[in-house]
């Protein structure tokens, strides 16, 4: 059932990619979708089914805009910091804790933190993320945290977990 899934997920996708559908493309899409799911299922979701969720779906329109505004918030501030001399930059690499548990949603929230200019995710290890600031605030761990990773955690767990 697991496989039927995977190649349905990954028609879907072949036909999102390909719209509108012609003949050829729908039996290439079938093939290669048979293949890639065949061969690469190991790195598809332990519950793929759960793509179909519309709850998720939900959230991940949610999370989009805000993903969007952050991303222009940050490029104001990036560019600020560039054009004003006096404006401090104190770049470093700050551990960040995180509670999701799905690599899924690690692997979205450090693409959310790299996308995000400013900040580059420069490893994961366990619950952690090592990412590269431009400015590090004097202050604790929970404040940092807040200020790269808190505001996506939870729409993310929503959409992931």
């Amino acid at each position: 059932m697991r496989q039927l899934v995977c190649i349905l997920l990954t028609f879907l996708i072949w036909l999102l990619l390909t719209w509108p559908p012609h003949g050829v493309d729908l039996g290439v899409g079938l093939f290669f979708a048979i293949l890639v799911a065949t061969l690469l299922s190991e790195f598809y979701p332990d519950h793929p089914h759960a793509v179909f969720d519309p709850r998720r779906w939900f959230w991940a329109i949610i999370y989009l805009p805000y993903f969007f505004y952050c991303c222009i918030k940050a490029n104001l501030d990036v560019a600020y910091r560039v054009l004003h001399v006096d404006m401090p930059i104190r770049p470093g690499i700050v551990r960040v804790p995180t509670t999701l548990t799905s690599d899924w949603a690690k692997a979205f929230l450090a693409a959310s933190i790299t996308l995000t200019p400013g900040t580059l995710v420069v490893d994961i290890d366990g619950q952690d993320l090592y990412v590269h600031w431009i400015n590090v605030p004097p202050g604790g761990r929970e404040d940092r945290t807040r200020k790269i990773s808190a505001t996506f955690e939870p729409l993310l767990r929503r959409i992931f977990e």
